[in-house]
């Protein structure tokens, strides 16, 4: 059953040193969207520059994910383990950039320093710089806490339902669908945990997949996945033929070589109005 819905971008902001952090922030966005998009017409997109992120030249990279992370986003998230992150031709890291261009353009800013055990081989010079700007910024707001992710992934639940309800959203308008078949495509990837060396330390690996949306007002029916011959990309979809409603996403899982070849094209096939149409898409 489709619904209309406010769709809010939400950006997880943080150093590199709590991926873990961002994970659970990202999956209890999700889970809130889960729990309450239908009811309250709000559907909450999360946005971290790892995987939404476009590839382009023409400035530099913290400029880039100002203009692509921070300006579009309507809420931001900032995290904070035992870094402070790297400094910038603007700011002492780029976490503390985003969070004050954020502040600066009037977005709800929510930020949480972990309390859990320091790690072993902490930077002492990256530690002090943190310690450093939570002083200085703890006069500018109030500063939350969390000891585990799952104490986190609560914070963020209650900082959710905070700017919803302060967030003058409106009634959500239904645009008018495109007609026919209109397949957009999105690339993601997540860095998971493959393994652990002998020291203990994780080693990771990237899981990349294709989100594929039919964002036209028909149904495509019998669709299928592929690559191109020439393509360093490949589908490990099943092969069977689907239906993808309008207004629908599916998920293509891929994987890439370094084999040389064409960049990443996916695909489509389907049947509309009893037509079989095909089309291509660049997406790496």
């Amino acid at each position: 059953m489709t619904y209309v819905a406010n769709v809010l971008r939400v950006m997880i902001a943080s150093p590199s040193d709590i991926t873990d952090a961002r994970d659970a922030v990202e999956a209890a966005i999700y889970g809130w969207n889960d729990a309450n998009a239908k009811n309250k017409q709000v559907i909450l997109q999360p946005w971290r520059w790892e995987t939404s992120s476009v590839p382009q030249l023409g400035d530099h990279p913290q400029a880039l994910i100002n203009a692509q992370g921070v300006d579009d986003s309507d809420v931001v998230f900032g995290l904070f383990g035992s870094r402070l992150g790297s400094p910038t031709p603007s700011a002492v890291s780029g976490t503390v950039e985003e969070i004050e261009r954020a502040v600066t353009q009037g977005k709800p800013v929510h930020l949480y320093f972990s309390t859990a055990p320091l790690p072993n081989d902490v930077d002492t010079d990256q530690l002090e710089g943190l310690r450093a700007f939570k002083k200085q910024i703890q006069d500018r707001g109030l500063l939350g806490e969390f000891s585990n992710v799952s104490q986190l992934q609560h914070e963020v639940w209650k900082a959710i339902e905070f700017d919803i309800a302060n967030l003058d959203l409106g009634a959500p308008v239904l645009n008018r669908s495109t007609p026919g078949v209109r397949f957009q495509v999105q690339p993601q990837q997540e860095r998971e945990i493959r393994d652990y060396d002998k020291k203990g330390k994780p080693r990771y690996r990237t899981r990349h997949w294709i989100d594929v949306t039919n964002i036209g007002d028909e149904d495509a029916q019998e669709v299928t996945f592929d690559s191109s011959e020439n393509s360093r990309m490949f589908v490990f979809n099943d092969s069977t033929p689907t239906v993808v409603h309008a207004g629908q996403t599916r998920r293509v899982n891929v994987e890439y070589t370094f084999n040389g070849g064409e960049s990443g094209i996916l695909r489509i096939r389907w049947l509309e109005d009893g037509e079989a149409k095909q089309d291509e898409f660049h997406v790496s």
